[in-house]
């Protein structure tokens, strides 16, 4: 939980997904990811969990490919905000439907 100024708790709801395609996450389907998070009002970060790498926001396409997540990569999605819930499930729901490719 991160805690604010003035009493407000902010949740942050994560999941940790595989990527499952043959490609990875390569530029095609990194944009497919990007596009849906930013259909979002949350925050969404992505990471790896195998580098220790600071974490990119999913609605960047330049900081999606830097994760270089080929087939197998571990990452971890994290939202927090208004929507956080749906986002999570939503971009889980992409990268497990292997970004919507083959």
């Amino acid at each position: 939980m991160i805690f604010c100024d003035v009493l407000c708790v902010r949740t942050v709801q994560q999941k940790t997904v595989i990527i499952r395609n043959r490609l990875g996450l390569h530029a095609r389907a990194a944009a497919r990811l990007v596009r849906l998070a930013s259909g979002f009002e949350s925050q969404i970060e992505l990471s790896r969990t195998d580098a220790r790498q600071s974490p990119v926001d999913a609605k960047s396409i330049f900081g999606v490919l830097l994760l270089a997540a080929a087939q197998h990569t571990e990452i971890e999605i994290r939202a927090s905000g208004g929507d956080e819930v749906e986002a999570v499930a939503a971009l889980a729901g992409l990268i497990d439907d292997r970004l919507g490719e083959a």
